[in-house]
């Protein structure tokens, strides 16, 4: 399905009834990354899959910026009379979900945060990373999608992802080389954790549950959340046992049921 919002078309799917989940993927990927875990969750959720911009199907004449996606969501979001959702999110689409939390506490009842950072906390860290991720975008524009595929795979957030059998590897890759080279330079330059806002200073302000799911063996993740526990004022923290980066690929069991667990727990509580 598709929604056209001024210049751009947001791909979308959806699945089962019920309380709405709004599911939003990481860099290089798009709602395919979440299909395995619609047979788990359509029984008791109304799953909400979306391509971010520059990612998937969904298409943007101008850059977006987090703040300018976040506003297009609350849009969609309203297209499809949802008031209020659950929203999960990995890596850069857990600093999409957290934006729009901040943007529209409102409009969120829960937040599932994957391998999640809430931005860069001084101008100083930003700026080179906003650098660093301007070199990047030149590398996918002047070396090409495959080239920079296989660079992205090699880095060592994503280390852990060799212990893959090779049909899981593959269908990463995959979906990595499907997307759009402009689209995911257009991404680092306007979504990436340099260009969006750092919310550490307003995390105390955000009243929605969170759980913050991070790899036993993704150390970097583990101390930003390590700080963000001491900040966000209901949250639960949980760091998953043989798991890097991507846990909701290397121990989908246990995501699966984490994440559920969660929701159902937020229903009840209500």
């Amino acid at each position: 399905m598709e929604f056209k919002i001024n210049d751009a078309v947001y791909a979308y799917e959806i699945y089962g009834q019920g309380t709405p989940l709004v599911m939003l993927h990481g860099f290089t990927g798009s709602m395919k990354t979440w299909h395995p875990f619609i047979n788990r969750w359509e029984d008791s959720f109304q799953l909400i899959l979306i391509d971010l911009p520059g990612h998937g199907r969904t298409r943007v004449n101008k850059p977006r910026s987090m703040e300018q996606c976040s506003k297009e969501l609350k849009t969609l979001f309203e297209y499809l009379n949802l008031s209020s959702v659950h929203l999960l999110g990995y890596s850069m689409g857990g600093r999409t979900a957290l934006s729009f939390a901040m943007y529209y506490p409102e409009m969120v009842e829960s937040l599932i945060l994957e391998s999640v950072s809430p931005g860069l906390k001084s101008e100083g860290e930003r700026l080179k990373r906003i650098e660093k991720d301007d070199q990047l975008a030149k590398r996918i524009e002047s070396e090409g999608l495959i080239s920079f595929v296989n660079y992205w795979e090699s880095i060592p957030l994503f280390k852990t992802q060799k212990n893959l059998s090779y049909d899981a590897q593959q269908v990463i890759r995959n979906e990595r080389i499907r997307q759009s080279p402009e689209g995911l330079a257009e991404s680092l330059r306007s979504m990436g954790t340099g260009s969006q806002p750092s919310w550490w200073n307003q995390l105390t302000e955000l009243k929605c549950p969170v759980l913050l799911l991070t790899g036993k063996l993704d150390e970097k993740f583990i101390l930003i959340n390590e700080q963000m526990t001491k900040l966000l004022p209901r949250n639960e923290f949980q760091i998953i046992s043989n798991a890097g980066h991507a846990i909701h690929v290397e121990q989908p069991g246990i995501f699966g049921k984490i994440v559920k667990e969660f929701i159902v727990n937020q229903q009840s509580n209500c």
